[in-house]
């Protein structure tokens, strides 16, 4: 980068007067080289450099930080964007309107303190226009130029967390029936977890799919890898939280600006969700650790003081975002915060919460069932555990027992095994979850698969002897009835024809409607398959019978 001197020199003689003024010195120069000569060293003194800079305003004083925590320079566009315009003019037109009496911005106020230049400098990308703070002056600044701002944001207020939600380790529970799922052949779709807060961000079945493959504990095909799935549900409850946590901090596949609901994401280009979520986690070290911190004061800290935390070279023009809602594309840095603030709230409220890592709060519950944002957040007492790779402490232990009835129903509380239920659901059918309880039920197709799979009924009812406190007698005669013999009994939906007379079915039978009917079931009555009755009605009016069709067969 180029030296004050050089720097100076590429300057008129005005502007150098105006930079001894704004110093403080009293220099008689009338010629540019020599006034160079002169200031130069007087400006690179540390004393008085630590003066000037401590007279500066706050903004301008960020202007400089954000120089020198990017190695002394910043794209000229992305400085200015930031910290304000440094009005273009000549000498002529500088001297009689004066701007340096009246700053319009920071950039301006450090730019007639020679503080800061304007070159082009070489880049990867080639020659590109910098703001810059000249070489021989960076190792001058006072050694207390922070990086950031002691702490991003502010306290909540009283009204921003009067509905306070702790974190919990709930997402270990919705991994277990997820994983089930995927290996009895359910669609992802057909899933829901039970989700109490009418949030923003609740955890569904998408976003934690791709965490668990990001965790790799689902293949390139889908299914749960046999081994790491065993390992993560055998493990202890702060064993898997920490485990999720841990795959999630370093994922760089997991990508969170592609899950927002409220957007939609087009195009070729590519971000880095690792080095985002890495620079979200050190915003986060700044805030004092179990208080309340307004979550909109946070983002706006973010925008003033590092908007660019997920853009490479400061870009907000390549990435072809469009708001789900409306289609609108949001290209710019007038859309930051529809997106870049966006991603700090989804960040907080959605993968930080359901991993433990912070707690929520709202203003006020929701009466209606309306999704609401957080309105302050606070480091959990499992996050200094989880973001450091080490187990939390105080979860609870999966001591519950299944509850099986005599219909082949079966309740299994939350703090069950994971890893038992996880095998009792590959015999099961799903059918919901409510209040921290998971429902299933045994039926013919689930067993078949089941058996299918390798599976034998011998191990199922090891399984619930061994986690049941009971088990009806009539489902285990069932069950081993089953396995000796297959189905016993079926049910089936039938259409059935009746007609007033055997003779008039017997001349259907006789008929091109024959291949429609199915097994009779009395003189006058018979089953016609599925999906043929309009054939047999047509028949019978060829045949001179008019049909009345009851709503049993309209729903077909």
């Amino acid at each position: 980068m180029p030296d004050l001197k050089q720097s100076l020199l590429n300057q008129d003689l005005g502007y150098l007067r105006i930079v001894a003024e704004y110093w403080g010195l009293d220099l008689k120069i009338s010629d540019k080289r020599e006034g160079v000569d002169k200031l130069v060293p007087l400006l690179l003194d540390r004393s008085l450099i630590a003066e000037v800079i401590e007279s500066l305003p706050l903004e301008a004083k960020d202007g400089l930080h954000a120089l020198i925590s990017n190695q002394g320079r910043l794209q000229w566009a992305l400085f200015i964007r930031r910290f304000g315009e440094v009005r273009e003019m000549g000498a002529g037109r500088r001297d009689r309107e004066r701007p340096f009496k009246e700053p319009i911005s920071p950039a301006e106020i450090l730019w007639y303190r020679a503080l800061i230049g304007r070159a082009f400098l070489d880049s990867s990308d080639g020659p590109q226009e910098f703001a810059y703070i000249p070489s021989d002056l960076i190792p001058l600044l006072p050694n207390d130029q922070e990086k950031m701002p002691i702490s991003f944001g502010e306290p909540a207020a009283p009204h921003e967390c009067t509905q306070p939600i702790l974190a919990n380790d709930h997402i270990l529970d919705h991994a277990c029936t997820l994983l089930a799922a995927l290996r009895i052949g359910l669609p992802v779709e057909k899933l829901s977890f039970n989700c109490s807060l009418h949030a923003a961000y609740p955890l569904s079945p998408h976003p934690l799919y791709q965490l668990l493959t990001a965790a790799g504990l689902i293949g390139d095909n889908g299914q749960p890898e046999p081994e790491a799935t065993r390992k993560f549900l055998e493990a202890s409850r702060e064993e898997g939280l920490a485990m999720l946590a841990q795959s999630w901090l370093q994922s760089d596949t997991f990508n969170e600006l592609g899950l927002i609901p409220e957007l939609q994401l087009e195009g070729e280009w590519a971000n880095d969700p690792k080095k985002t979520r890495g620079s979200i986690i050190n915003f986060l070290s700044t805030i004092p650790t179990a208080k309340w911190w307004s979550m909109n004061a946070f983002i706006a800290s973010i925008h003033r003081h590092a908007p660019d935390f997920q853009r490479p070279a400061g870009d907000y023009d390549s990435w072809f975002i469009r708001k789900r809602e409306t289609g609108e594309y949001l290209r710019g840095f007038a859309h930051w915060d529809e997106v870049d603030g966006c991603l700090l709230r989804y960040m907080i409220s959605g993968p930080m919460n359901w991993l433990g890592i912070v707690d929520l709060a709202f203003q006020s519950s929701s009466s209606n069932g309306e999704k609401m944002q957080a309105s302050s957040f606070r480091l959990s007492a499992w996050s200094e555990a989880l973001l450091n790779g080490n187990l939390p402490a105080g979860l609870p232990k999966e001591v519950s027992s299944v509850q099986v009835n005599s219909s082949a129903k079966m309740r299994i509380p939350r703090l069950f095994a994971r890893s038992a239920r996880y095998q009792i659901a590959r015999f099961c059918e799903w059918e919901s979850e409510d209040s921290d309880i998971y429902r299933y039920i045994l039926t013919p197709n689930s067993l078949t698969r089941a058996k299918e799979q390798g599976l034998s009924i011998s191990h199922l009812l090891a399984l619930l002897h061994k986690h049941s406190p009971t088990i009806p007698p009539n489902l285990v005669r069932a069950l081993e009835r089953w396995e000796q013999q297959g189905n016993q009994a079926s049910l089936e939906e039938l259409l059935i024809l009746r007609l007033k007379s055997p003779r008039v079915l017997q001349k259907l039978r006789d008929s091109r409607a024959a291949r429609f009917l199915g097994d009779p079931l009395g003189p006058t009555a018979v089953i016609v398959k599925f999906n043929a009755w309009e054939k047999v009605v047509e028949v019978l009016a060829e045949m001179g019978y008019l049909t009345e069709i009851k709503k049993a067969v309209d729903k077909h």
